[in-house]
């Protein structure tokens, strides 16, 4: 528990930023303008140091809010939605609004304070926003292609082909695109491109795998291999209760960056002279194929996190 502290939690929303701070017990609400942002900051900078402040992840609408204060040499951390909706089903909060929402965001991060995650760098918040924005553009293209395969089964009607055929094609040079500016991107900074280069030696981790490693993990090299499978939501979870043993499975973590892993995984499985043999092991006891894989992508991010922190390259030695 945070002590001697204020702390500031806000619920932010496209027009406001409802807050509520501890030990004051002080509400407030401004706009979600740069002219409200300006407002938070001086009234923060009236209150008692040191300051914590925290808000929920929200889909971006937080980074403009975020950058200001971390550039007022005010401490700002972005919290789990899930967490705090779990904090609330702890306390029997059921009520929801804004006002709610801000106090338990503050009382979240008096018993948390380690929660959460502070603000990336310049580079780091570019690559993330193309990693983002090419793994949705590759969801839009595997929701086509299924839609393109449905439709030839049933009968293509003129001309709808070629407007698929088209469509594809430039869901095809997004991407191409977007992955030539996520290169440039890790190039352009040297923690960045000397990460990639070390990630990129493990087989089975890509120019894709890594950036997202890079982009979505910055805090890989510096945790233990639990935390890293944990983080990437590819440990897996127990399920007991008194003799019973529960099925094991993964829950959690960063649902963009395990779907890239098992990806990395499938290559991983076919062609990593480490974890090709581990692959089949599995399955030869009867694996099911998709837990074969995530194990490989769990084996694949420890490997990451031990490969960052040493600084070494990938070396495998037979024998």
């Amino acid at each position: 528990m945070l002590a001697a502290t204020t702390v500031v939690g806000i619920d932010v929303s496209r027009d406001w930023l409802d807050g509520f701070c501890l030990p004051g017990h002080q509400r407030f609400r401004f706009a979600n303008s740069p002219e409200g942002h300006d407002e938070l900051i001086l009234m923060i900078g009236q209150m008692s140091a040191p300051v914590h402040v925290g808000f929920e992840a929200t889909g971006g609408q937080e980074w403009v809010l975020w950058t200001a204060l971390m550039e007022a040499g005010i401490e700002a951390r972005q919290l789990p939605p899930a967490q705090i909706k779990a904090f609330a089903m702890s306390r029997g909060t059921r009520a929801k609004t804004d006002r709610i929402d801000a106090e338990l965001i503050t009382r979240f991060m008096m018993f948390r304070p380690e929660a959460g995650r502070a603000l990336p760098g310049e580079n780091l918040r570019v690559l993330r926003i193309l990693t983002t924005r090419r793994a949705q553009i590759v969801e839009m293209r595997k929701r086509l292609a299924a839609q393109m395969s449905a439709r030839r089964k049933q009968g293509i009607p003129a001309g709808i082909e070629d407007l698929d055929d088209a469509l594809k094609a430039m869901l095809d040079a997004q991407i191409s695109e977007l992955e030539q500016r996520i290169e440039r991107a890790l190039a352009s900074e040297q923690t960045s491109a000397t990460k990639a280069g070390l990630l990129r030696s493990i087989p089975g981790i890509g120019p894709v795998s890594a950036a997202m490693l890079v982009a979505e993990m910055p805090e890989l090299g510096r945790m233990t291999a639990g935390e890293a499978a944990a983080m990437a939501g590819l440990a897996p979870v127990p399920h007991d209760s008194g003799v019973m043993r529960g099925r094991r499975a993964i829950a959690g973590g960063r649902r963009a960056l395990r779907q890239v892993l098992y990806q990395a995984a499938l290559a991983a499985a076919c062609h990593n002279p480490v974890l090709k043999p581990l692959a089949k092991r599995l399955t030869g006891r009867g694996k099911p194929h998709k837990v074969v894989i995530i194990a490989i992508a769990r084996r694949l991010v420890t490997i990451a996190n031990a490969i960052l922190k040493t600084g070494e390259t990938w070396r495998h030695q037979p024998g």
